[in-house]
């Protein structure tokens, strides 16, 4: 059983700053609390030179378990994309979806797991539609063979619908936010400036955090996340191979999205990153997913894709979400597919095989969950 662990978490494409996950994290801690019959006590954010962090005590089964949680957010990253003027945002990111494209990674998605091609071409075809209907508007003299003075009506006509009626109905489905994701996936693919100096930055605070005790080291990340996760561990254990100092490293991607960047033919820095993480001996890494979350590739081998076939490959480990949440809540959400895919880290509603907080502050090690059964609550045996 663990009484200590350090904690390093990678969110997925959210705009949400570190205090925002602690407080989703607090949230969730609260309703693993009534569920597993225990207490997860969520301390106040710190900010120091191991990056954003907070401590988690959790008392279950007369066990006390510590946990520190780093959080690795890259809101900076979103935020910028997402101040720039609607019509860049939507220039730059039609230019993203045509890299995908041209590198190649739209042809894997639909060959290895089509429906997150769907999920990739979403927001484009939302977007192309209501160009389309705009055009349509402001092309209506043309079409009747009207005056030339309709234009003058009929133009800004098309360009108020689209404008301040389809961009405002787009917030509905995050069609703005996607763009900015996949953005995000070409720059992390070219491993450009911006994310190489996160990279940088992460990995010192990374390493910072790994110095203190512990019974237990769990890498976690969520989504983009396991891109980062995987670029900043990889890098750190580049610049300082003795980081783990003969200690073991379990490494969790939940719903993880590295094939999304790393099936793009500028992305041979993090292949190689995720090549070198896998055949490091002292990481076990699994992969957790879920059948009703189109958001991530189902059933894909991360590493095997990479163009690793040769090296371990993360064991698969898969939940349904439905297990862990009350039929009312599920029915609710089901349909709502980015709010089912953040479940991942969200709290439960009733015992699973699979909960964040238990696997991230519980008593039990990370690595037993790599065994679970969604169906079936892990057993936490009190002390004697």
């Amino acid at each position: 059983m663990i009484q200590s662990r350090i904690v390093l978490h990678f969110p997925g494409f959210e705009p949400l700053e570190a205090e925002a996950h602690r407080q989703r994290y607090k949230r969730s801690a609260a309703q693993a609390s009534a569920v597993w019959q225990t207490r997860f006590d969520v301390g106040d954010l710190f900010v120091d030179g191991q990056g954003t962090h907070f401590p988690v005590h959790a008392e279950i089964a007369g066990r006390a378990t510590r946990s520190d949680i780093h959080i690795f957010d890259h809101n900076d990253l979103i935020s910028a994309m997402r101040a720039e003027p609607v019509w860049m945002q939507i220039g730059k990111g039609f230019k993203a979806g045509f890299d995908v494209v041209r590198q190649g990674g739209a042809w894997g998605y639909f060959r290895h797991a089509w429906r997150f091609g769907l999920f990739f071409l979403f927001p484009f075809l939302f977007l192309a539609a209501g160009l389309a209907l705009a055009v349509n508007i402001a092309a209506i003299p043309s079409a009747f063979e009207l005056s030339s003075w309709w234009f003058l009506l009929a133009l800004p006509a098309g360009y108020f619908v689209f404008r301040h009626g389809v961009i405002p109905f787009s917030d509905r489905y995050h069609v703005m936010h996607l763009l900015a994701d996949w953005r995000l996936a070409v720059a992390v693919a070219e491993n450009r400036r911006e994310v190489d100096a996160f990279i940088e930055r992460a990995a010192r605070e990374a390493g910072a955090a790994l110095e203190g005790p512990a019974d237990e080291i769990l890498v976690t990340s969520h989504s983009m996340g396991a891109n980062f996760a995987i670029s900043v561990i990889a890098r750190l254990l580049e610049k300082a191979p003795g980081a783990l100092k003969g200690r073991r490293l379990v490494f969790v991607t939940l719903g993880g999205a590295a094939l999304q960047c790393s099936l793009l033919s500028s992305a041979s820095v993090l292949r190689q990153r995720i090549g070198a993480l896998a055949r490091r001996p002292s990481v076990d890494w699994f992969d957790i997913q879920c059948l009703t979350d189109p958001i991530h590739l189902y059933k894909c081998d991360t590493v095997a894709l990479s163009g690793h076939a040769d090296a371990p490959q993360p064991k698969l480990v898969f939940i349904r979400f439905k297990h862990a949440m009350s039929s009312e809540r599920y029915e609710k959400n089901r349909r709502d597919f980015l709010r089912m895919h953040r479940q991942y880290v969200l709290g439960p509603d009733q015992p699973s095989g699979f909960d964040f907080t238990l696997m991230t502050a519980g008593p039990l090690p990370a690595k037993s969950f790599e065994g679970l059964d969604s169906t079936r609550a892990p057993v936490i045996h009190p002390m004697s």
